[in-house]
């Protein structure tokens, strides 16, 4: 057990745990992990954590209070696989009753808020786990935001890289994302380089009309101040006095995470964001996003920020309609 090293209160915070279950019986592993894993991805999303394992040997990484719990519930599940076959309904069912959702709820004295000021207004963190990766991005050079989509990773990264650059702090903008399609077959794109990758970068786009303006942003692409690049073309690059942003990066390869991390120059700040549960890559293939969170734990200087359902901040019937999702895919077969 690991305390994350660095210096602020996030970090003091997460941290990983390492633990077996025994005794150790494959069929009672099989059980609890459940097909595809699934058992694990259904825990992930609702403890926001990191969940690893080799066998019976398994490592949590996440938020201290919620990697312990975690572990908690995992051997809990264990207990009941000697007698039980595990669905996710009862998975649902034990988490309830084990009272995790006020467990999670229960948050400690909280960082000074911070506030993002852009030419268009003030962009303001909801929620503590925003506000935690608020304070990440602005201490550390590298930064992760995990967890599922509506939660403001992507949003909040936007909004720091455009404060920076209007405050010069650096002097462009780039928009990396893994060109993997999600569930669909695009077929042949036409167009050049930017108008082929666009469709992937969207979300990205849209933050930035909002912020800046559709003419400013424009006019900062056509001066290659903000600049959008398919992650493939990032190798041999050093990237100096920039921002950058890599969003759906549970879509890199253990390889493209390696090489884009160390494109990494001097006076540069990354984010690096994605959502380990909805992970596009074909099947058998690790996601590089997963192996950089259990490889870069201990590195000073890298901050992670991990997010769950609770934190998602879309429009009121997002969250409802997460929860009708849950309430179907809980049912038993």
């Amino acid at each position: 057990m690991g305390d994350w090293p660095t210096n602020n209160r996030l970090s003091i915070q997460l941290q990983s745990i390492d633990f077996a279950l025994r005794p150790e019986d494959n069929t009672r592993l099989a059980n609890l992990c459940g097909q595809f894993d699934q058992h694990l991805r259904q825990l992930e999303r609702r403890l926001g954590i990191e969940i690893n394992n080799r066998g019976a040997s398994f490592r949590l990484i996440g938020e201290r209070d919620a990697v312990q719990l975690g572990e908690q519930v995992l051997h809990a599940l264990y207990a009941e696989t000697a007698e039980a076959v595990l669905t996710p309904e009862s998975i649902h069912l034990l988490l309830q009753e084990s009272g995790v959702a006020m467990q999670l709820e229960q948050v400690s004295e909280r960082l000074p808020d911070v506030v993002i000021q852009t030419k268009r207004g003030l962009i303001r963190a909801r929620g503590p786990n925003q506000q935690d990766y608020l304070h990440a991005i602005l201490k550390h050079d590298i930064n992760f935001g995990v967890g599922p989509a509506g939660t403001g990773k992507t949003y909040l990264a936007v909004a720091c890289a455009v404060e920076a650059l209007e405050s010069e702090r650096v002097r462009r903008l780039l928009l990396v994302r893994p060109a993997v399609e999600a569930g669909e077959r695009l077929g042949f794109l036409p167009g050049d380089l930017a108008q082929k990758i666009d469709p992937y970068l969207r979300p990205l786009y849209d933050a930035l009309f909002e912020m800046f303006g559709f003419e400013k942003v424009n006019k900062l692409i056509e001066r290659n101040v903000i600049e959008v690049a398919p992650l493939a073309f990032m190798r041999g690059r050093t990237l100096n006095h920039s921002f950058i942003i890599l969003d759906e990066a549970q879509n890199t390869t253990p390889e493209q995470m390696k090489m884009f991390l160390t494109r990494i120059g001097f006076g540069s700040t990354a984010v690096i964001t994605g959502d380990v549960t909805q992970v596009d890559l074909p099947r058998g293939q690790p996601s590089g996003l997963r192996q950089a969170i259990d490889i870069l734990k201990d590195v000073p200087g890298i901050s992670f920020t991990f997010f769950n359902a609770r934190d998602v901040v879309r429009h009121a019937l997002v969250q409802r309609i997460v929860n009708a999702y849950d309430a179907f895919e809980n049912q038993p077969e």
